[in-house]
């Protein structure tokens, strides 16, 4: 017995795993041989449904041909990086929503192990024959599922759905802010095209009324003062279209930045009329509030939010209580020196883990769970009373635009007559040039304003959709 027992003690570990055994406290701290690149494309599987079908996939060029309002946000919403990200966010819910939930299921994973001790290590169970060694290898399968919580894992899984949902929702608000910025930009392209027609329109008249001031000078039938102011305000007009041909073009640029697309904006001519759509006047303003309480994403998701921190105290609070699980383990050790020598190894049971002494934590966890949820309450208080704000206010703009389009179309039928009435009297000397220029530059300001309240009377509208959640271009 004495010679098996002095014939078992293995020698000591073998170089290389002594060499390996050295090398652990270094190789603890090595991160992967090759890490993820933060701005490489992330991995096919990942990725979230973006488009309904090929043909709503991302483009980095824009499209031939003018474009419609609902060819520009259907590009939008496909290329758009924020909704792209808010699509990410929605992925990165779901993801952590399965993992909540895989914290039910058993987990079982495989075990291996050295040791190396100065006494011998028994292999097999007690009770002749017997194996030792001082280099005892082992491995197995083990097996953990919980028990009991206290509620721990429950709410961890509702938290982690109310997040999903809320994450959805933003996603929706996003689509609908990025749809309303759209439209805004678009109007304004539409408003100020019509703009610079009208301005060059004006200075093709004020040409002609040169000529004529010109005509007249050297009949000696009007000053040379005359000509000369004709000069100025044509100067001014030249100066005019120039700023609002520069500002056609940074709206352009603007519109291409919503549109996530990194071509030049130089290609992009939009179609559309800006004539206002017959509506039948303002909604009551409780109905719309009803409306933007019931379906504002953006308040959808603050509430789901709210939810899933109130599961977070819960769960915070289920530290108290003890975890119970169901453990097993199925293996086998042997004699590092003769592999030979195994015996398997077998247990089941239940064990319970108390907690008795965290220093604090569990209380202050608990208290910081709490006031993040009394944050989230007034965060959700605020919203609702920025929701009332802004639909009064989109309320009042639509309002307010309907009545300028009436009221500016008025004017400039009238300044229209006004200019023919003084060029004519200009030409039997019953005005001033003055009176001409001012007459113009009335009708120019008439026109200007016409489509610029057109532009707003659009806006507001899909402004006032936006803020009652709805989600789609002015009519």
């Amino acid at each position: 017995m004495a010679d098996r027992f002095s014939t078992t003690l293995a020698q000591p570990p073998p170089t290389g795993l002594a060499a390996l055994l050295a090398a652990l406290p270094f190789l603890a701290g090595c991160v992967l041989l090759e890490p993820t690149n933060p701005y490489g494309p992330t991995d096919a599987y990942a990725r979230p449904p973006i488009a309904s079908d090929a043909a709503d996939a991302p483009a980095s060029d824009l499209p031939d041909g003018p474009l419609a309002l609902d060819e520009i946000i259907g590009i939008a919403l496909s290329n758009n990086p924020t909704v792209a990200a808010r699509r990410w966010d929605t992925e990165a819910a779901d993801a952590a929503r399965d993992v909540a939930r895989a914290e039910a299921l058993p987990h079982v994973s495989a075990v291996a192990g050295y040791t190396h001790g100065e006494d011998p290590l028994k292999i097999s169970p007690p009770g002749p024959p017997f194996v030792v060694s001082r280099n005892l290898m082992s491995a197995g399968l083990v097996v953990r599922m919980p028990l009991f919580t206290g509620g721990r894992i429950v709410s961890r899984i509702q938290a982690a759905e109310l997040l999903e949902k809320a994450a959805t929702h933003r996603l929706a608000r996003t689509r609908e802010e990025l749809v309303f910025n759209v439209t805004s930009v678009y109007c304004r392209i539409l408003a100020q095209r019509h703009v610079i027609e009208s301005i060059r329109f004006s200075r093709e008249t004020l040409r002609e009324h040169l000529d004529r001031v010109e005509a007249l000078v050297a009949q000696e039938q009007a000053a040379p003062v005359d000509r000369l102011r004709t000069e100025v305000r044509l100067a001014d007009v030249e100066e005019q279209l120039v700023r609002a041909t520069n500002l056609l073009e940074i709206q352009k640029r603007a519109l291409v930045n919503l549109l996530g697309v990194e071509g030049p904006a130089d290609g992009l001519e939009v179609a559309g009329e800006l004539e206002p759509a017959g509506d039948e006047g303002p909604r009551p303003l409780e109905a719309l509030f009803e409306a933007a309480f019931a379906d504002r994403d953006d308040l959808l998701a603050a509430r789901r939010s709210l939810e899933a921190q109130a599961r977070r105290v819960d769960v915070a609070r289920a530290a108290y209580w003890p975890d119970v699980f169901l453990q097993g383990t199925y293996g086998a050790d042997w004699d590092a020196a003769d592999w030979r020598r195994s015996e398997d190894v077998a247990t089941v049971g239940v064990g319970v883990e108390v907690p008795l002494f965290e220093g604090g934590r569990i209380p202050a966890r608990i208290r910081e769970e709490r006031s993040r949820l009394a944050s989230a309450q007034e965060a959700l208080r605020e919203l609702r009373l920025r929701i009332r704000l802004e639909v009064e206010t989109a309320r009042l703009n639509l309002a307010s635009a309907r009545e300028r389009v009436q009221a500016t179309r008025k004017a400039i039928e009238q300044g229209k007559e006004s200019l023919r009435i003084e060029r004519l009297k200009y030409r039997n000397a019953k005005a001033s040039i003055t009176d001409v220029l001012d007459a113009q530059d009335d009708l120019l300001n008439a026109q200007t304003n016409y489509y610029h309240a057109l532009a707003d009377h659009h806006v507001a509208t899909a402004e006032l959709k936006r803020a009652i959640g709805q989600e789609g271009a002015a009519e």
